[in-house]
């Protein structure tokens, strides 16, 4: 794996969604590989075909899930953090070429709240560059996967959407 140096700041953007689906529901769904799938990716960014475990952790921190993309490509996601209903971090590497030429790793961190009666899902991403050349191409690929995670956001509401996604950028 490619470690970025410790000079190179990652991209890091986020999205937020106000979803009439309890938190809970939507977290117990990270763990449910079948639905992975709806991740469509955006334009060139290619979306989720099929997800399995490779280690699965009763407690969630730990497990390893191997995710075979759209465009045939293949990456592992870790999950570092578990807090059932609160929080998941989950770090994604093993990236085919040419992203692994340009990414050693992204680290994406789900946050949840109540919201009235609807749940606010936050999803953050920091994108790790292997070099300071890599970062404004992985910066140009962070717009898209903002696309494709609202896109995504937009899915999880099951139709029953209260507003649009809000995509923020923190450079």
């Amino acid at each position: 794996m490619n470690d970025a140096t410790p000079s190179v700041r990652p991209v890091r953007f986020g999205c937020k969604d106000t979803l009439r689906i309890p938190r809970r529901e939507i977290f117990e769904g990270l763990l449910n590989l079948e639905k992975w799938n709806s991740f469509k990716g955006y334009g060139p960014l290619p979306g989720i075909r099929e997800a399995t475990f490779v280690l699965r952790n009763d407690e969630g921190a730990g497990s390893v899930i191997r995710v075979e993309n759209t465009d045939g490509s293949v990456h592992q996601e870790r999950i570092l953090e578990w807090l059932p209903n609160e929080r998941a971090v989950i770090e994604l590497s093993g990236f085919a070429f040419p992203l692994s030429a340009l990414a050693s790793r992204f680290v994406e961190t789900w946050s949840f709240a109540v919201e009235g009666e609807a749940s606010l899902i936050r999803r953050d991403f920091e994108l790790y560059p292997v070099n300071e050349c890599a970062r404004p191409v992985l910066w140009m690929i962070s717009l898209l996967l903002r696309r494709a995670v609202s896109r995504h956001l937009r899915v999880l509401a099951k139709g029953d959407h209260s507003g649009e996604s809000i995509s923020l950028t923190k450079q």
